[in-house]
């Protein structure tokens, strides 16, 4: 049952795991297509930005979403795009593996950030991956490979 104890764990969750989440999840982007030599630009959060840091541009509503942008890939073949779309979702994967472990192993204890974290991760993974469009039209990452895979282009379809 939900009181008014639980509040500050919902803020906590709300205001610091979920841009935590989310941080993982384009760093997992960002790095893949810095392996495929592309240029990047990504955002924490939604809004008006508040800070900008080269590549990195952290929004006034920074606990909702991400995104990240690649351009001029050295090895802009169909199956890096595929990677770096799918390379989020495998960030997280490994991050809740590793945090799995690390309890297991009796290195952290269990706590309810960890139970958080993963579950935000469980969330991220299967909404990204799932094929869809958003209100302004822009694809989700399943729908971006989906649509890398069936037009055979190695375009980003985000633009």
């Amino acid at each position: 049952m939900f009181n008014l104890h639980d509040i500050w764990t919902f803020f906590l969750a709300f205001f610091l795991t979920l841009p935590l989440v989310t941080i993982v999840h384009e760093a997992g982007h960002v790095l893949v297509a810095r392996i495929f030599g592309a240029r990047i630009k990504f955002a924490i959060g939604t809004g008006k930005p508040l800070i900008k840091i080269g590549p990195l541009e952290i929004n006034r509503m920074y606990f909702m979403e991400g995104w990240c942008q690649y351009t001029e890939l050295k090895y802009n073949k169909v199956w890096s795009h595929v990677l770096i779309y799918l390379s989020g979702s495998i960030f997280n994967l490994i991050v809740i593996l590793l945090i799995n472990f690390l309890i297991y192993q009796g290195i952290f204890s269990v706590h309810i950030f960890f139970y958080q974290f993963v579950y935000f991760s469980v969330y991220f993974i299967f909404f990204s991956l799932f094929p869809y469009r958003n209100g302004e039209g822009k694809p989700s990452d399943g729908m971006a490979i989906y649509d890398v895979i069936r037009y055979g282009t190695a375009e980003d379809p985000i633009d």
